[in-house]
């Protein structure tokens, strides 16, 4: 099927991330599944950015059939993984600012200001540390790499 838009300022062969949200909406009620696709695959690359958005705007008054959950869950799937992968780069983090500190998880942790048993959590990914509490243990570990030298 070949897709034109209409009244819009875009061309279906540019990046999904310049069709406006008219577009957008042209392609999921009569777009195809290679246009659905390279949209699927803009989410994937920003879970909350732009494109995202405006499908979920989109889906809020319109309810292309079959495509509508498609988009949904390409959505919420996306977020999904963002989220395991951030907290995945986090516990690394936490994980090398403890190991460049050069003390025990005890040691380490109670420099930070938490317990041992909090501290594992964070390594291991379980819990993932608030944003204050990372900057502190990164800079615990810079200034023992400081004290060092």
């Amino acid at each position: 099927m070949t897709l034109t838009f209409r009244n819009v300022d875009a061309a279906v062969s540019d990046p999904v991330e310049s069709w406006p949200q008219e577009a957008l909406q042209a392609a999921m009620e009569r777009g195809d599944i290679t246009h659905w696709r390279r949209m699927v695959a803009a989410v994937r690359r920003a879970p909350w950015g732009p494109v995202a958005r405006s499908i979920e705007e989109i889906l809020t008054y319109s309810q292309p059939y079959g495509v509508a959950g498609l988009m949904e869950r390409a959505i919420e799937a996306a977020r999904t993984e963002a989220v395991r992968s951030e907290g995945a780069e986090v516990s690394a983090r936490v994980r090398a600012a403890k190991e460049a500190s050069g003390l025990t998880v005890a040691g380490y942790a109670e420099r930070c200001g938490t317990s041992r048993s909090r501290m594992s959590t964070y390594m291991s990914g379980k819990v993932v540390p608030s944003a204050a509490m990372l900057v502190r243990m990164e800079r615990v570990s810079q200034t023992l790499a400081v004290d060092a030298t």
